[in-house]
């Protein structure tokens, strides 16, 4: 069902994928050293439109703010739309519906081991619904991003609309908080919309997740509206995960802050500078709950919720309930539903992402999560190794010379690459506290790097192939 989730050395030429070439003007415009190749004007298919208007539809949710859209299922329509149309592309074009990759292997031994595990559970038709009405959604909407997210300005834009989409939500979250409403306890606000970002830690995680995108778009170089409304964005996502006063989403937005200010001190220390100068001088206006809810971290008597307790007895609860169903789980969804003598905490979930999977899916489920965010790791790093080899290291001349890329995209990817090394962080981080194993969060993360990945290596083969050079010993290398 998919053309590639990831790039394939060997696949058909880039000119193929591609509907747009340089015209003559621009090739006349170009220097002699680079007239060999210019970067070809990639435009998005139907396929990425139907991802598209899914992706909006899921972080917007018009159909929770006008109730008669609801019976329409306009997401599962953009989806099937998304779907039939790659498939029509493949079939017209007589290619498999599937090329193998090692990402593709992972998620789908992560449904099997779900399925598998199923009739095992302490309730198969719950795991079997956790499967068919979460997972295979997930699975199918990571494997047409990946395949439709093909070139530089179509990975931007879809990230545009991620993050003015975080910026909708975070500012109806700013104004309820200002306002009184929808607040936990009367001081932790909920989100606004239901659905992935209904509660505070959810919310929370979300925010710390997709900021990193908002301020390398504020930070690159460009028109001064897109950057103004990028910054402002920003500030609305920063307040609204102060005002969740999740614990976890604090933890998250310190590292992530850390990942990425060290990322953008190589490629814009001034402005990075001052951003660190405004956050240490915005701290002391930040409310003393905050820091009280903070504290309670290490101080159990700052903790008057008691959650703290609740979440040490989960993990241990987790744990145990995993060492009486190692091989296969209590079924996907089902730890909460698991409720033997003796629990402490009955229905609730176990607010770890790994002890999430080992619970519900075994031994096997965790080894095939744990591969999975290695490959996530292992995209992540190659491509900002072989961006940088291209973009920077390279003489001019060879096959990894920039040309590759166009001057204003190179900036550009490198700071999406450092935004994405910051969003695995902090998600890595909330993902402790949660139990977001089967989650949308992750996988919209890992198809983004994976297309990044996909638009560098196409990128360079391309170049290679009009130089008519062979391709040098490093861009040979896998990932591990």
């Amino acid at each position: 069902m998919a053309e590639r989730l990831t790039f394939n050395y060997g696949a058909a030429p880039f000119g193929r994928e591609v509907r747009g070439r340089a015209t003559s003007r621009e090739k006349a415009a170009l220097p002699d050293a680079a007239a060999p190749f210019l970067p070809p004007i990639e435009r998005p298919d139907w396929a990425y439109w139907g991802v598209f208007a899914f992706t909006a539809l899921l972080f917007f949710r018009p159909q929770d703010t006008v109730p008669l859209l609801a019976p329409l299922h306009l997401p599962e329509v953009a989806a099937i739309a998304a779907l039939l149309a790659m498939l029509g592309h493949r079939l017209a074009r007589r290619l498999p519906l599937v090329r193998g990759t090692p990402e593709l292997a992972g998620i789908g031994a992560m449904a099997l081991v779900m399925l598998l595990t199923a009739p095992f559970s302490i309730w198969p038709g719950g795991a079997i619904s956790t499967f068919l009405d979460v997972y295979i959604k997930v699975v199918l909407i990571f494997i047409l991003m990946v395949n439709s997210i093909k070139g530089f300005k179509v990975l931007q834009q879809f990230t545009w609309l991620i993050v003015v989409a975080m910026g909708y939500v975070a500012a109806r979250g700013v104004l309820d908080y200002a306002r009184g409403i929808n607040l936990v306890r009367g001081e932790r606000l909920h989100g606004s919309i239901s659905g992935l970002m209904g509660n505070p830690n959810d919310l929370a995680m979300n925010m710390v997740t997709f900021l990193p995108f908002a301020v390398v778009m504020a930070m690159a170089r460009g028109r001064p509206l897109p950057r103004l409304a990028s910054g402002t964005i920003a500030l609305l996502m920063l307040a609204t995960v102060l005002f969740t006063k999740s614990r976890a989403g604090l933890l998250g937005l310190v590292v992530m802050g850390i990942v990425l200010v060290v990322q953008m001190c190589k490629i814009r220390p001034g402005i990075t500078a001052m951003m660190i100068v405004g956050l240490l001088a915005a701290s002391p206006f930040m409310p003393a709950s905050l820091w009280a809810r903070v504290s309670s971290i290490v101080n159990p008597a700052e903790d008057d919720t008691g959650s703290r307790e609740a979440r040490k007895d989960l993990l241990r609860q987790g744990w145990q309930t995993f060492l009486e169903h190692p091989l296969t789980g209590v079924g996907a969804g089902q730890f909460k539903n698991y409720n033997p003598p003796g629990r402490l905490e009955p229905w609730r979930e176990t607010h770890n992402v790994v002890l999430q999977i080992a619970t519900e899916l075994g031994i096997f489920g965790v080894l095939v999560f744990l591969y999975l965010l290695t490959r996530m790791v292992a995209a992540l790093f190659w491509t900002k190794r072989i961006f940088s080899r291209a973009a920077a290291r390279a003489p001019a001349g060879t096959i990894a010379r920039p040309d590759a890329f166009r001057p204003e995209e190179r900036e550009a990817m490198r700071l999406y690459l450092s935004a994405m090394a910051a969003s695995f962080a902090g998600w890595l981080v909330c993902a402790q506290f949660a139990s977001i194993g089967y989650y949308w969060t992750f996988y919209y993360l890992f198809a983004l790097i994976l297309a990044a990945r996909q638009i560098t290596a196409e990128r360079l083969d391309a170049a290679r192939r009009a130089l008519g050079r062979p391709a040098p010993a490093w861009m040979e290398k896998r990932t591990a």
